[in-house]
């Protein structure tokens, strides 16, 4: 009895592996683990769709130093509490950080941040990290989780929720991380005397986290000296702004 054989057509899984694009000179693996096709998946010869996920490298634009700090109302999802410019205006200096939770450049600095902000709010700065990504693009950043990361991390500032985006617009912020150091004379207002880097160190240089650029600003800041106008921009992810 002669068997007759049947060619099946090739079959696709419905959904493709995810596209990683990064614009790093030395990549190297950043925390993303490529999805792998479950035993039980179904493969069906529909056309694939297409996951691209972006971590674009942006650097952080020049601004004006000696301007003013704006002013800002937002909540703190960890506590509910609600924090404005007012609340800071008693110390020296206030530093303003612009992170989010899924970027890679921030995890590669987040335990330093909590180790340098530590330190110095022992001797009189005043800290601040507002996260201003769409929740519509990148739920991970939403407020849920920053208070599951703050409490993770113990954030020893208060982590801000800036939903309408307007407050990093108003700063001028573009990435993250991204740092802005300002100082404030008896009753002046906050002037902006540092907007640079942490430190050389980026998730794919394998330069040793230091803080140095930062904490130098700071040091001089707090010791009533100049900081030097010539700074280096930090670099790290866009901001995700609504679609």
């Amino acid at each position: 009895m002669a068997l007759k054989l049947r060619v099946l057509p090739s079959l696709q899984l419905s959904t493709a592996l995810p596209t990683l694009s990064f614009s790093l000179s030395q990549p190297r693996s950043l925390g993303f683990r490529a999805l792998r096709s479950h035993p039980n998946t179904i493969a069906t010869p529909a056309s694939p769709t297409r996951l691209m996920i972006r971590a674009a490298r942006t650097e952080a634009k020049a601004a004006t130093l000696g301007s003013r700090a704006p002013q800002f109302q937002l909540p703190e999802p960890l506590t509910g509490k609600v924090w404005s410019l007012e609340d800071f205006e008693a110390y020296p200096a206030l530093l303003v950080m612009f992170i989010c939770n899924h970027c890679p450049f921030v995890k590669h600095l987040k335990k330093d941040i909590v180790k340098l902000t530590n330190f110095y709010m022992e001797r009189g700065l005043a800290v601040v990290a507002i996260s201003s990504n769409s929740v519509a693009t990148h739920p991970q950043d939403g407020p849920k989780f920053m208070a599951e990361e703050a409490k993770l991390f113990s954030y020893p500032f208060p982590y801000l929720y800036d939903e309408s985006q307007d407050v990093a617009r108003d700063f001028g912020a573009v990435c993250t991380p991204e740092f802005l150091l300002y100082k404030k004379d008896g009753r002046r207002p906050f002037e902006l005397v540092y907007h640079g880097q942490f430190d050389d160190s980026r998730p794919s240089n394998n330069v040793p986290v230091t803080g140095r650029d930062l904490s130098l600003a700071i040091d001089r800041v707090l010791s009533g000296q100049p900081v030097p106008s010539e700074q280096k921009p930090s670099v790290g992810c866009s901001i995700k702004w609504h679609p």
